[in-house]
């Protein structure tokens, strides 16, 4: 733990994030400092489950997006101009 401050995640990162991630990122998403969220991780009390794997935490994206609220994945008007996403037009 660096004591270093993240930039929280924008919408756009946030669904473009892999299937899970590690503790940093989600602790990015929800705002708050790694040490933070390594406390959090030991009280059991992260906003989300988290899954060790070796001495390292991951958090699945779907868990994530969950605790964050985020239902379903908007589409964003650049995608839909560069033949990403379809509209419910065509």
């Amino acid at each position: 733990m660096t004591g270093r401050v993240d930039t929280p995640l924008t919408f756009r990162e946030i669904f473009n994030l892999p299937v899970s991630v590690d503790l940093r990122t989600a602790a990015r998403a929800f705002g708050m400092c790694l040490g933070t969220a390594y406390r959090l991780v030991a009280r059991d009390a992260f906003p989300c489950p988290t899954v060790r794997v070796g001495c390292r935490h991951r958090v699945l994206t779907v868990d994530l997006l969950q605790a964050l609220g985020i239902e379903e994945r908007p589409v964003f008007a650049d995608e839909v101009a560069d033949g990403v996403a379809l509209t419910l037009f065509d």
